[in-house]
């Protein structure tokens, strides 16, 4: 943790050295001095990372570094404010205050005597060092070796409890409604086995709707019948002020409309959860059911008298897993095969145990370190099961390299039981300051490789991902959470900010060592009431998983402003934000994350020079925000959210240094002008939206992306309102974006003889063809086009027929098929592309008995095939 809060220091005496010279002159020698006893500091503190010691003299010193790191840290940043505000108000003459002078002076000194004072313990305690192996990021292009892919969601042992769930669900009761709990003591795997189940393809054909939601400790009714209704509806926020009984009547409305339901509550806690979910289902005797997974046996005897009791994995089944986790396909070494048998026998059958002992011993096939496991695995198990489990979690804590270990404790600002977006979380990781930059990987490529790290070391809970197969949600299982809660307030990495047992918020004033502060939205008012003033702060989170904005009064946010003047992190969508005086003097802001009633970007934004990331999320009725800011100056910024198309602002000048920005998400098409894309030509993703006749006809519209030379997700959304016009693709589309690995179209409406213009483009691996992206009832692909294709999505399409053969896609892995009605069969030749693995087909009925045939054919040949359809068809035939 220490040398993470130095590199801080170092980032902004660097900034300062080279950004502000022309402030400093006459207090530079000063500030270069202190730079150097930083650098020396930060040095011993690489080398230090090599090693663990227990010693507390060693703790203390690291705490009292964080101290010294955290006040010099505040005097560069107040110094950096006041430079900036000197100046903007253009005052001629060197600049300097001295009593910063004195302060950096005196820092300088003291962190020479921190050095020496660990340098002496270190060479006074050598035996009290042990070296720990470093571990290293794969090298570009070479697959990492350790642990499963992402695609290897097979669980051991589960099958057979598995199937026996499933048959209590099909052969229930017929006519009324029946709860089968699943209960057992934590760690055990009901919520695995739960999504097993729930994602079971032979529950489609048995159920209308499946639908799941996670209850966990801190539920609320309300937002359980809100989470069943998105199901049904998505015009959610329609209903946000409905009373629970609204809603469950709502939900049963829905419900007596179509087939059997099956809902899974996961993590429930009480009873009334149980009582209220049942209120929902309508009295039509099609034998819905209710699956729930709890760990308190009373809650579960209450459900139903004969629930379903979890068994323990028994020691081949654990020996089975712990290989899995740790070797992937591979086997286990001989010399591994005992000690392994003991580690997986001592995890008492319980398969997170397994999990989470497996992931210490990832990448690490030294006996030394399997018989250091196999001693410790024993005295952590038969304590308390939560003492216990925060132990698993600890040792493969440990294993992580420390860069990794921040990163994952700052996972716990998030809400228990919060999914978390992946792209959100990197880039907070980097605004930051937790990922460290090396030279053959971005930052952003670095962080996704310890998002996949954790992942697949099962720290992180895999909740959703991509067409492409990578991650795009995760979750913090709640006893990792509150590993994370209490490992990061011992660090001083974050801290929540929640009432007293007698229902007062704690003072923030002057507690330096508080630098990131989460807080729940339910008392941001009472905490904005006690007028914060926390110059020590740099981040400030409220999370909210509701869709209801919070509303303060305009005075209230500028509390906000005011509280936190040197802060970098700023993440508060779940309010109504508002810009102010004070916002605008928040220098040192890297990440800003808010929503309101936006209309534009102001102006004032150009001052944030450290800005890297800004997600700007407005409810206003305009068609496109206007950016007045001039973010071509802002040379930090490297990504760029908005929900709504942002009119972008040309360059002041076409020459000096070119934008960082690596995401326009998203721009109206007139924004897509040469000089702002040649200003721009780092980008990696850009969504472009609105009217696109005119950017796809002219020479300076869609001509002008061949800027962009590292190009890999492109979005063309056109805005096919009052649309009268045939568009078309042009012809030198493919030389255009000829690096683009990720194409979605929506609403083109191009032909569909001009969609093998596609599949020149060498690069593209996800095609998305959404919202009649083409038109016409015919599509016959040619022959060696798209060769690197492997995903493919069509979305309410007008196609009647489509011929195609496996060479035209030849490495297809993964086919979608969504409201595409009119489609009469899938092309059986495609059962020969030897990669597709994966077929969904969405509301496209009429294709159904061509899907299955594939699936015959693949199955036929003993290979591993997914085929999933929604509505199911044996439901679909009795509604039509």
């Amino acid at each position: 943790m220490a040398d993470c809060v130095v590199n801080f220091l170092v980032e902004n005496l660097l900034q300062l050295l080279s950004d502000n010279v022309e402030l400093i002159k006459g207090v530079d020698d000063d500030f270069k001095l202190l730079l150097e006893e930083v650098k020396r500091l930060k040095a011993f503190l690489d080398d230090a990372a090599k090693f663990h010691s227990d010693s507390s003299q060693w703790e203390q010193l690291v705490q009292d570094i964080q101290k010294m790191v955290f006040k010099a840290e505040d005097v560069i940043d107040k110094f950096l404010v006041q430079a900036k505000l000197h100046r903007n108000k253009n005052k001629v003459g060197r600049f300097f205050d001295v009593s910063h002078l004195t302060t950096v002076r005196a820092l300088a000194a003291e962190i020479k005597g921190i050095h020496e004072k660990v340098k002496k313990l270190r060479e006074d305690n050598k035996d009290a060092f042990q070296p720990k192996p470093v571990l290293e990021l794969p090298k570009k292009g070479v697959e990492p070796t350790q642990g499963p892919s992402l695609e290897d969601d097979e669980v051991v042992g589960f099958d057979e409890e598995a199937n026996k769930v499933i048959t209590r669900l099909f052969e229930g009761p017929a006519e009324s409604l029946d709860i089968v709990p699943v209960v057992g003591m934590p760690g055990l795997g009901k919520t695995t086995l739960a999504r097993k189940i729930y994602n079971d393809s032979k529950l489609s054909y048995e159920f209308f709707s499946i639908i799941w939601v996670y209850v966990g400790q801190s539920y609320k009714i309300k937002d359980i019948f809100l989470n069943i209704l998105k199901f049904f509806t998505k015009r959610i926020e329609d209903h946000l002020n409905d009373d629970v009984d609204t809603l469950a009547n709502l939900i049963s409305d829905y419900m007596s409309k179509g087939g059997r339901c099956l809902i899974v509550l996961d993590d429930v806690w009480e009873a009334t959860v149980i009582d209220h979910v049942k209120k929902v289902f309508p009295e039509n005797k099609k034998g819905h059911r209710i699956m729930m997974t709890t760990r308190d046996g009373y809650l579960a005897t209450y459900a139903n008298p004969d629930p379903h009791n979890l068994k323990f994995l028994i020691p081949k089944e654990s020996f089975e897993l712990l290989v899995k986790r740790v070797f992937g396909k591979g086997s286990c070494p001989d010399d591994l095969v005992k000690l392994g048998e003991k580690i997986a026998g001592s995890c008492g059958g319980v398969p997170l145990a397994v999990v989470v002992i497996a992931g210490a011993l990832r990448g690490r096939p030294n006996k030394s370190d399997w018989q250091r496991v196999e001693k410790n695995v024993a005295e952590h198990l038969y304590k308390n099961s939560q003492e216990s489990c925060l132990k698993f979690v600890q040792m493969s804590y440990d294993r992580l390299p420390q860069e990794v270990q921040t990163c994952f404790l700052y996972c716990g600002i998030f809400p228990r039981g919060f999914d978390i977006p992946s792209w959100k979380l990197i880039r907070m990781w980097i605004a930051e300051g937790l990922i460290k930059p090396q030279q053959t990987y971005t930052l952003e490529e670095i962080a996704e490789l310890h998002l996949n790290d954790l992942v697949k070391r099962n720290l992180l809970i895999l909740m959703q991902k991509r067409s492409d197969g990578q991650i795009k949600a995760c979750r913090l299982h709640d006893m990792l959470h509150e590993f994370c809660r209490k490992e990061a307030t011992n660090k001083w990495l974050f801290h929540e900010i929640c009432k007293t047992p007698d229902n007062v918020i704690p003072s923030i004033q002057d507690q330096d060592t508080r630098r990131r502060l989460c807080i729940e939205p339910s008392i941001l008012y009472d905490f904005l009431s006690t007028r914060p003033f926390a110059e020590h702060a740099r981040s400030f989170y409220c999370f909210s998983s509701k869709q209801k904005q919070i509303e303060l009064s305009p005075n209230d946010i500028k509390l906000i402003h005011k509280a936190f003047p040197l802060i970098r992190v700023l993440d508060v969508e779940s309010l109504k934000f508002l810009f102010s005086k004070d916002f605008n003097q928040l220098f040192h802001l890297r990440y800003i994350a808010i929503s309101g009633d936006f209309k534009a970007l102001p102006p004032t934004f150009g001052t944030f020079w450290n800005l890297q990331t800004l997600i700007l999320n407005t409810s206003t009725s305009e068609p496109t925000i206007d950016v007045k800011a001039e973010i071509w100056n802002m040379l930090q910024l490297r990504h760029l959210h908005t929900n709504i198309p942002a009119k972008l602002p040309s360059p002041t000048t076409t020459t000096g240094k070119a934008s960082c920005l690596q995401t326009l998400s998203m721009v109206s098409p007139e924004s897509c002008k040469k000089d702002v894309l040649a200003k721009a030509c780092n980008l990696k993703k850009l969504s472009i939206r609105g009217q696109m006749a005119a950017f796809l006809e002219t020479r300076g519209g869609i001509s002008n992306l061949e800027e962009l030379k590292c190009l890999e997700h492109l979005k063309l959304l056109n805005d096919a309102l009052y649309m009268n016009k045939l568009l078309h693709l042009p012809p030198a589309f493919f030389r255009l974006v000829r690096t683009v690995k990720k194409l979605t179209l929506a609403n083109t409406k191009f032909p569909w003889s001009e969609a093998d213009r596609l599949g020149q483009l060498e690069s593209l691996e996800v095609l998305k063809l959404k919202e009649n992206a083409f038109t016409g009832d015919t599509w016959k692909p040619e022959v060696g086009g798209f060769s690197q294709l492997q995903v493919l999505w069509i979305e309410r399409a007008e196609l009647e027929t489509w011929e195609a053969s496996n060479l035209c896609f030849p490495i297809l892995r993964h086919l979608v098929l969504v409201s595409c009605d009119k489609l009469n069969a899938v092309p059986l030749e495609l059962a020969d592309i030897p990669n597709l693995h994966e077929m969904k087909l969405d509301n496209t009925s009429k294709a159904v008995k061509s899907a299955k045939d594939i699936l015959e054919r693949k199955t036929s040949k003993n290979i591993k095939f997914k085929f999933s359809m929604f509505p199911p068809e044996t439901e679909s035939k009795g509604t039509q």
